[in-house]
């Protein structure tokens, strides 16, 4: 059942555009994933259902362009359509992991796309392909990988120092924050390149260079789930993806070839580093607390209640640091989090 529903949504909202109102992401097929894959199968049309007044069609293409041809309208999003197009004929022509390990390289170095929307996208879709593989997946997978292709941003570029010997949370508490942070997330991207200390931040991956890669890149995921706690009033939309943006990449890690898997982790946190850079307070509070779940079975819930996309992805990368941890105080942490969100 969990299965079939799945496609059943993918399918629903396969005509659906990436954006609505030239800028706003469709969270439709992520959200939707999240509550499927936590069994909420009798919430799902329904959240759809309240949502579908914020979907767009998808847009039409203006010109198709050859394989060789990539490189030009990368980050070109008058061309989504285009992308779109391209995308259901690379998706028709070759497995789906052979697609996703030729374009994951040429796509990562753009992971701001979207305000990170386009990569968090693909790592939902490659969760339910490595669940179970079908057409509606696959096309999903596409559709992510075009929305990312048309949206390509990539951030000023990082060092190329040495792993910090710190640990992540520590890390981010370091990253330099950008000092005007009044408007949207282009113009906070754009002011990466006149600070200073950016290049050592972002390209001074923290932790230990010989460890396990999934382990390394996790424990960034965790240290911004941690760090909404302390810094989500700032930001509590946009300070979400400092947190889902590195877990889609560590999602994707079991699908990509071993050989990019460390850009994959150097990107990651390029992205948590940029997110942080551009919407944490320089300061944060001391860990709150919030209420609202007994239990960490509680938390997906919490998340449904509110019929937020984003506390319902929150809440999905927040329960996956807790399994690694099994830290009973997360629980009240992303309660808070959560409610933040919510009221935002």
């Amino acid at each position: 059942m969990t299965d079939s529903m799945l496609d059943e949504v993918y399918e629903r909202l396969q005509d659906s555009g990436p954006e609505r109102d030239g800028f706003l992401s469709n969270h439709a097929p992520m959200a939707a994933e999240v509550l499927v894959c936590h069994g909420h199968l009798n919430v799902v049309h329904r959240w759809l259902d309240d949502y579908a007044d914020r979907l767009g069609e998808r847009p039409r293409g203006i010109t198709p362009f050859a394989v060789a041809q990539w490189r030009d309208p990368l980050g070109d999003a008058t061309r989504t359509g285009d992308w779109l197009n391209y995308f259901d004929r690379e998706m028709a022509g070759d497995p789906w992991r052979v697609v996703l390990a030729r374009w994951w390289p040429r796509l990562l170095p753009g992971i701001a796309a979207g305000a990170t929307h386009g990569v968090i996208r693909v790592g939902h879709a490659v969760r339910a392909l490595l669940q179970q593989e079908s057409p509606a997946r696959i096309t999903e997978l596409g559709h992510g990988l075009a929305y990312w292709a048309a949206r390509w941003q990539p951030l000023a570029p990082p060092g190329a120092g040495p792993y910090r010997r710190t640990d992540p949370r520590t890390a981010l508490d370091a990253v330099p924050r950008v000092p005007d942070q009044r408007f949207g997330i282009r113009a906070r991207l754009a002011q990466l390149a006149d600070l200073p200390d950016w290049p050592a931040a972002a390209g001074a991956v923290p932790g230990d260079s010989g460890a396990d890669a999934a382990a390394r890149l996790a424990a960034i995921v965790d240290a911004a789930v941690l760090q909404h706690s302390t810094h989500g009033h700032g930001s509590p939309v946009m300070l979400v993806h400092a947190a889902t943006a590195p877990n889609a990449v560590l999602r994707t890690l079991p699908a990509l070839p071993d050989t990019q898997w460390e850009p994959s982790i150097a990107a990651a946190w390029a992205a948590t580093a940029a997110v942080t850079a551009g919407y944490a307070p320089s300061r944060g509070l001391p860990a709150q607390h919030g209420n609202g779940a007994a239990s960490v079975h509680d938390l997906m819930d919490r998340a449904v209640d509110t019929g937020d996309a984003h506390a319902i992805k929150f809440a999905d990368t927040a329960l996956d640091t807790y399994e690694r941890q099994r830290d009973e105080s997360l629980i009240a942490k992303v309660n808070y989090s959560l409610g933040l969100i919510a009221d935002a």
